[in-house]
């Protein structure tokens, strides 16, 4: 979860924890397929995927429209929801990863393609089985980082 601060400095949208959940729990599997397949072209699909999200904003993603459209309608409203910022930092981190892990496959550099997939797929597993989000994290040290420097 993403601190209290964070959260009420956040945009005016907030994402739905659970749908993030479920997208994570979908990229898993995408991540997993581009791993197990040592495949460029997945990961590139997910690394575009990512990009698009982490610039243009989470409504792009179509795992979150899915959850949208099958589970959301059918539960309670959440009790809160968590700001877009550091979500959307998490999937640059995550685009980030998935480049590396595309172009290493691409190039023929198998361990560079398995290392950068494998940290995807355990940062998108943390957080879809037990809601840990590695870059949503990072983003708030960063944050707090910044602030610092800004301080002094």
């Amino acid at each position: 979860m993403v601190d209290q601060e964070v959260h009420e400095e956040g945009a005016a949208r907030g994402a739905d924890p659970r749908g993030v959940r479920f997208t994570a729990a979908m990229t898993s599997v995408v991540l997993g397929v581009g791993l197990l397949a040592e495949s460029p072209r997945v990961l590139l699909a997910q690394a575009l995927l990512f990009g698009l999200c982490a610039v243009f904003g989470l409504q792009l993603n179509p795992y979150g429209a899915a959850y949208r459209r099958t589970f959301q309608s059918r539960l309670a409203p959440p009790t809160e929801l968590e700001s877009e910022a550091p979500l959307r930092f998490s999937q640059g981190v995550g685009c980030a990863f998935a480049s590396v892990g595309a172009l290493g496959y691409a190039t023929g550099s198998v361990a560079v393609g398995t290392a950068a997939t494998a940290l995807a797929l355990a940062a998108a597993l943390l957080n879809a089985v037990f809601g840990v989000c590695v870059g949503c994290h990072l983003y708030l040290a960063l944050t707090r980082v910044c602030r610092r420097v800004r301080l002094t």
